[in-house]
């Protein structure tokens, strides 16, 4: 890789530098000649310009003085002219020319991110996000090279620092698309707002015509245009998510199982939500006698927003717990009846839509199309909207009458005021769900502690549609909570699953196989995976990431 020039900022600081000295320069001659008519005028010496000048700079400077000083004695003057000359040159020298220096100091000392890059098959992400960062953990697993091109030069510079693959440039300059071999890559994927990710498209089929070119959008209704600029694939992250989140909602309303994962012919995956007061809460997995009354596999659970795979025979099912179980589609339902409180199941089972955005507004009409009563909370007035209020206002929340509501979906395109309406919300109405969005991964874990019983993280969905679209990797769900892929393993072919000891590895649970045509439910310990074999593998991302670094 080359290494970039001056920056931007770089340039700034010498410029400022620059009009520095030119100043100092000029302040000195000037008082070179005010000391030169001085001496002649109170003392009647007659100095040269040089030995005025000699005196100014020994002044600003503090080294001393020579002979001048002789006839300062008896005037006043002259005196008065020294202590104005010695506390300009301090406030000059010493006080303000740090501020000048120590910018264009830091900027030489600082990394300069690449400005171009010799990687070939590789993945060209235009511009970082928290969206990207999830792809990036996508890629570092499937150990695909990648490369970030990063207009702002500040965030290039952290990104490189902190071991990204990073050039600086501008994604929507043909010129720096081809300083990072556009044309040699798996995919280009632009990573900006609608607009900017059009003109990204523009310049990525100039420089490289034949590259694919992925898009991600934010308003579904700009794909056709990104399209017409030239994306082989668009992706719309947002659509998706609040589909799932109201798919969420409606199956906390209902005892069918809409939103379980189909990964072949009645044979499903589902995350469900433990209801207070329902048969199982407050019973250990073991009691509760899951397997033996439905004939559904526990693989995983989590316990107040911790996952755990799997979870241990005396772990306790409480009301914020959500199990990961894999079965039938009719043993499904049976179990997804044991989850369900009865006080809830005959409420009258409003969901309240808080947010009115694309994810907002995707959530309603999920719910809209499943017959579920819902009613919508936003600041602004506009059509579709019920109650126009703050969701964190106590008030709006009673306006939308939350006591009589089933659950809460919170569609905010902020995760602080998620946070806090998710305290709100449970603090008026404690058993009423709240079902929640999150905009970047770290926030996940603060919704759970604030009594969210489901969250999902859009960088996270768009991290994994991503990654399912430049990859060959199959995600089969990129809106679960979990990873599930199909995927083949060449580093487990003709070793059972106990003697390769997969789960103790990695975490991971492989649910099924798909062999010959044949979908295989039925996977024991004595399973011994062939060389055809695909596998279908549920875990959490690094889970999944430490599953293929052992067996991919």
């Amino acid at each position: 890789m080359s290494i970039s020039g001056d920056g931007p900022g770089l340039s700034k600081a010498k410029s400022r530098l620059g009009r520095y000295l030119a100043g100092a320069a000029t302040l000195m001659l000037t008082y070179a000649v005010v000391y030169r008519w001085a001496a002649g005028q109170f003392a009647g010496e007659d100095v040269s310009y040089l030995q005025s000048l000699h005196v100014v700079v020994e002044t600003f400077t503090t080294t001393g003085y020579g002979e001048q000083t002789r006839f300062w004695v008896d005037s006043p003057p002259l005196l008065a002219l020294s202590i104005l000359m010695q506390l300009t040159g301090v406030t000059t020298v010493f006080l303000t020319l740090p501020l000048f220096l120590v910018p264009l100091v830091e900027d030489a000392l600082r990394t300069a991110p690449p400005t171009s890059t010799d990687l070939s098959d590789h993945v060209v992400i235009c511009t970082f996000t928290p969206r990207g960062d999830a792809l990036v953990d996508e890629l570092d697993a499937m150990d695909v090279p990648y490369v970030v091109l990063e207009s702002d030069r500040d965030l290039a510079e952290d990104l490189f620092g902190k071991g990204y693959e990073v050039v600086h440039g501008d994604p929507e300059s043909v010129e720096s698309l081809e300083a990072v071999n556009a044309s040699e890559t798996l995919a280009i994927v632009a990573d900006d707002d609608d607009e900017t990710n059009a003109s990204i498209i523009l310049a990525a089929k100039q420089a490289a015509p034949s590259s694919r070119v992925v898009s991600l959008i934010e308003n579904p209704r700009v794909a056709e245009y990104h399209r017409y600029a030239g994306a082989d694939q668009v992706v719309s992250p947002r659509r998706l998510l609040g589909e799932s989140l109201a798919g969420k909602a409606t199956t906390s309303v209902s005892s069918a199982l809409g939103d379980a994962i189909e990964i072949g012919e009645d044979f499903e995956v589902a995350e469900l939500l433990v209801q207070r007061g329902s048969p199982v809460e407050g019973e250990t997995i073991a009691e509760s006698g899951i397997a033996r009354l439905t004939g559904v596999n526990v693989i995983g659970a989590w316990f107040s927003g911790k996952f755990v795979s799997p979870p241990a025979p005396d772990d306790v099912i409480d009301e914020h717990t959500i199990l990961l179980v894999v079965g039938r589609e009719k043993r499904l339902e049976e179990l997804r009846s044991l989850t369900l409180s009865s006080a809830r199941r005959f409420r009258r089972g409003t969901v309240i839509v808080a947010g009115y955005g694309e994810v907002g507004s995707t959530a309603a009409e999920t719910l809209a199309s499943s017959g579920v009563p819902h009613l919508v909370v936003d600041k602004e007035p506009k059509p579709g909207v019920d109650v126009v209020g703050d969701i964190t206002d106590p008030k709006t929340l009673a306006e939308a009458n939350v006591t009589e509501a089933r659950g809460v979906l919170l569609a905010l395109d902020d995760d602080t005021t998620a946070v806090f309406a998710t305290l709100v919300s449970e603090r008026v109405s404690e058993e009423t769900e709240v079902i929640a969005r999150a905009n970047e991964t770290e926030s996940i874990s603060k919704l759970y502690r604030a009594g969210a019983d489901y969250v999902l993280a859009l960088s996270t969905v768009a991290g994994r549609m991503l990654a399912s679209t430049v990859l060959d990797e199959e995600v089969i769900a990129p809106q679960s909570q979990i990873e599930i892929v199909r995927t083949q393993a060449p580093g487990l072919v003709g070793r059972t699953l106990a003697g390769a000891d997969v789960r103790a590895k990695t975490n991971c649970t492989i649910i099924a196989v798909e062999r010959a045509g044949e979908l295989l439910t039925e996977v024991g310990p004595d399973l011994r995976v062939q060389s055809e074999d695909d596998l279908v593998v549920a875990g959490l991302d690094k889970d999944i990431y430490r599953f293929n670094e052992q067996f991919g």
